[in-house]
């Protein structure tokens, strides 16, 4: 899924804000003819009412970026790819990138070097999308939307100079990831594209203190954001996991655990 996107772009004229009769205020924006087929999306039926406002502020027209910031299990993944396919199936982009820092999630050594050309080297990383595809589409579907280079996973460090138009980009374990990352990889969108940032400030930071994600979600969290598209979410709640029971009980537990080591961490679930 790494391969480079074939050159199957094509100048696309979309007249953006027409000025008057004689003045030519067509703008081209380089991009590629939607798909050619339809797809058969599978949504699951438990979704919270939060993470149904999440897919219903990142379906709008006029929605930019959506930043999620949420713990274990709470669909940050799903909600972002479902979302990515419905606009791609609606022809409302034409393609989906999906970002990520190669970050292990480890207190143990490092793996090391990682044989391959790059989409071996990202398959471990990519593993997450390749899931949420599969419970979302048939195989088929998934593997016509490769054929047709539709879906490209990179790293972040591969982003310089790269712009993206009518894209559907998604940046995952945004945690993980410097100020400096992050305003690269916001800085790739073009004309017509949306972007997810999904991460968890409290829980899944692997950088010690160089994160950005924190700041950058605290930036975008105005009035000003949400009128330019803009939208920043948290999911932070026990009944915002749907992973599993079994994870529920799982944090609720680690929540009294903290707080009675006398740890200077809040409850994960706070006594209502």
């Amino acid at each position: 899924m790494a391969k480079r996107l074939a050159r199957k772009d094509s100048r696309v004229a979309i007249d953006l804000k027409p000025t008057g009769e004689n003045h030519d205020s067509t703008v081209h924006v380089p991009q590629r003819e939607k798909i050619a087929f339809q797809l058969s999306i599978r949504e699951r039926q438990d979704l919270t009412e939060r993470q149904k406002v999440i897919l219903e502020a990142a379906l709008d027209k006029d929605t930019r970026c959506i930043m999620i910031d949420g713990i274990w299990g709470t669909a940050k993944s799903y909600t972002a790819t479902l979302a990515a396919l419905r606009l791609l199936h609606a022809g409302r982009v034409k393609s989906i990138l999906y970002v990520r820092s190669p970050v292990e999630a480890s207190v143990h050594s490092r793996i090391g070097f990682l044989s391959g050309d790059l989409s071996e080297k990202m398959a471990p990383y990519t593993a997450v999308l390749n899931e949420k595809l599969e419970e979302l589409l048939p195989k088929g579907d998934i593997d016509r939307l490769i054929k047709d280079e539709r879906i490209q996973c990179i790293p972040t460090g591969f982003l310089q100079g790269r712009s993206y138009n009518c894209a559907a980009i998604i940046v995952d374990e945004a945690a993980s990831m410097s100020w400096e990352d992050l305003m690269l990889i916001i800085s790739r969108c073009g004309q017509f594209t949306r972007i997810f940032f999904l991460g968890d400030t409290v829980n899944q930071v692997y950088l010690s203190d160089k994160s950005g994600y924190a700041r950058f979600v605290q930036c975008f969290s105005d009035m000003e954001s949400k009128e330019n598209g803009i939208y920043t979410f948290e999911l932070r709640e026990e009944h915002d996991i749907v992973r599993s029971p079994f994870l529920r009980f799982v944090m609720r537990k680690v929540g009294v655990i903290r707080n009675s080591a006398g740890q200077p961490a809040e409850p994960m679930f706070p006594a209502k």
